[in-house]
């Protein structure tokens, strides 16, 4: 698929191809992942078709954020979910394969085996004072 070429979200935003809706407002779509990882497992997808959340305007990004709980909520009772993660990823090295802002919600049960642990590491201070100084100049 070119660079070029809509996104299957945005094929799914402009009526091109079926989802299991479950929520749509002016600036947000959210629909049944159809390879879920578990039952319920929901894709909250801003219909800005901005490849990473960095490039996302501020306005899609504040509606994906008030979106979110209510989607949730809805998930969670539907399902009988104990609880969810959040998964968002940016770019394809982070697991993301498709070019399209979303976030899943992955409902979780007893039952649930998968993971998103990880190893922790160390932070060192001398470095961390360093990069967070450089992070708060280059915000826009």
């Amino acid at each position: 698929m070119s660079q070029d070429a809509p996104s299957i979200f945005t094929q799914i935003i402009n009526g091109q191809l079926p989802c299991h809706k479950v929520y749509e407002d002016e600036h947000v779509i959210a629909f049944l992942d159809i390879q879920p990882l578990t039952r319920g497992h929901t894709l909250v997808v801003p219909k800005e078709p901005a490849p990473s959340f960095d490039q996302l305007s501020t306005e899609s990004a504040s509606a994906l954020g008030g979106a979110l709980p209510a989607i949730c909520r809805g998930v969670m009772k539907a399902t009988g979910a104990i609880a969810y993660n959040l998964i968002q990823n940016n770019g394809h090295e982070a697991g993301m394969s498709v070019a399209h802002v979303h976030i899943h919600i992955i409902p979780r049960f007893p039952e649930s085996t998968h993971s998103f642990l990880w190893e922790y590491g160390t932070i060192n201070h001398e470095e961390a004072s360093s990069l967070a100084e450089s992070i708060r100049e280059l915000l826009d």
